[in-house]
């Protein structure tokens, strides 16, 4: 079961690579890198299922708390940058 899961995740994760190649915009490959990172984080997981270690699961909790802030400094620059472009 977890070999179907982990297929799954690795075709997932190839359509995002495919999205974050082509873009078109910034937004876009912000989002697609973000979709690889929580799909980094279910491979992880799954890693640490398969093998019963749960250290693996504290290094997902990390990676998911930089992705988030990682977005989040996105986030926070084109708003800033659409704010300067109005003024």
């Amino acid at each position: 079961m977890i070999n179907a899961i982990v297929a799954v995740l690795v075709a997932a994760m190839i359509l995002g690579f495919i999205r974050l190649y082509r873009g078109p915009h910034q937004a876009d490959r912000v989002v697609a890198l973000d979709f690889i990172t929580t799909l980094g984080i279910s491979l992880i997981t799954a890693y640490a299922i398969l093998t019963d270690q749960v250290v693996f699961l504290d290094v997902a909790i990390v990676l998911a708390l930089i992705s988030f802030l990682g977005t989040i400094a996105f986030a926070f620059y084109l708003e800033r940058r659409t704010h300067d472009a109005h003024n």
